[in-house]
């Protein structure tokens, strides 16, 4: 079955194109970023023209010319808009929230963190609020939490009183601006693929055994997040292991049971996704554990199909490039092209 779009989709991916041909090259003229997304001139000269009246697109001098007619340079315009992302953490009995503010090429303009005794939806709504008030062209929220959202509704969730919230709702009605609500170890996962530069091909995980909280998990296959129909992908203290969830933490949190409890979800890990590489992150871990838990692997997993094991205790860079990435992208227009067999 042919795949057929509308006039109004094929402008917007072309005006996609033109933005992230124009990023991606510093500046440009019409005729080179014509050349660059095989449009025609005169369509990427009316899509200039509109993002320039728009402030999206700046226009530069003339370009210098060895003969014939100058051309005029752009420039896109990364500070036409940002983007705002919260990370809201609770381990050990402390509880925070690191802020971002980002341009649109992704280049940080603020960051800090607040401590809190006690984290609810009116401390984000609070921050939000704050954060959108000094800078008024804030477009875009990410918020990332330890827990599962769906369609912008938080379910379970180490922060108790954010459960069952409908935070992301909450937020695009008072802020009018786009809203993307995510489980911390989805963007951190996305963030080690950012980062990293794997193969598109390669599955990968991250798996974190945090400190008085049950472990988690992110997934990558294909270049793209697994979270699963209702985003309860990774949540891998409901495996069936033969305990239940609270002895589960006890053991984990015991160091002569720790090893033998996160091997065995490592390896039904690695039995459903053979990943490349998984990075174990969390309070509860130590690089010195490398090869212990490999050995635990070995009692489930034969050698060849053992991944990389990658021990890593602080993921907040690979977390924080992950919710950006992941919000900033919430502001392009994006159209799943699949062909009906």
């Amino acid at each position: 079955m042919p795949i057929t779009h509308n006039t109004a989709q094929v402008k917007k991916i072309n005006v996609e194109l033109v933005k992230n041909t124009l990023k991606a090259a510093g500046t440009g003229t019409k005729a080179s970023i014509a050349n660059m997304t095989r449009l025609s001139v005169a369509t990427c000269g009316s899509i200039l023209n509109e993002l320039v009246r728009s402030g999206e697109v700046i226009e530069l001098e003339l370009e210098e010319s060895s003969g014939g007619r100058p051309a005029r340079q752009y420039r896109f315009n990364a500070d036409y808009a940002c983007v705002l992302c919260l990370m809201v953490k609770t381990e050990g009995g402390r509880h925070s929230i690191t802020y971002l503010i980002v341009n649109l090429a992704g280049d940080q303009v603020e960051e800090g963190t607040r401590h809190y005794g006690y984290i609810d939806a009116d401390t984000i709504h609070s921050l939000v609020g704050e954060l959108a008030g000094k800078h008024r062209h804030v477009k875009a929220a990410g918020i990332g939490i330890p827990g599962v959202a769906h369609r912008g509704v938080i379910g379970i969730c180490d922060v108790a009183a954010l459960a069952g919230v409908p935070l992301g709702e909450q937020l695009s009605e008072k802020y009018n601006m786009d809203i993307i609500i995510e489980n911390d170890m989805n963007a951190t996962v996305y963030g080690f693929y950012q980062l990293q530069n794997l193969e598109e091909d390669q599955p990968f995980a991250v798996v974190t055994f945090p400190d008085n909280h049950f472990p988690g998990a992110g997934f990558i296959v294909n270049g793209r997040m697994v979270t699963g129909s209702t985003h309860f992908a990774g949540e891998i203290s409901y495996f069936p292991v033969g305990l239940s969830r609270e002895e589960q933490l006890e053991r984990l949190h015991n160091k002569d049971t720790f090893v033998s409890v996160a091997a065995h979800m490592l390896s039904s890990i690695i039995t459903v996704l053979n990943p490349v590489s998984i990075a174990v992150t969390g309070d509860l871990t130590h690089p010195s554990m490398t090869e212990e838990l490999l050995d635990g692997c070995r009692q489930y997993i034969p050698e060849e199909h053992l991944p990389a094991l990658l021990i890593k205790n602080n993921t907040q860079e690979e977390y924080k490039t992950g919710l950006t990435a992941l919000t900033l992208e919430s502001l392009t227009y994006r159209l799943q092209l699949v062909e009906r067999k």
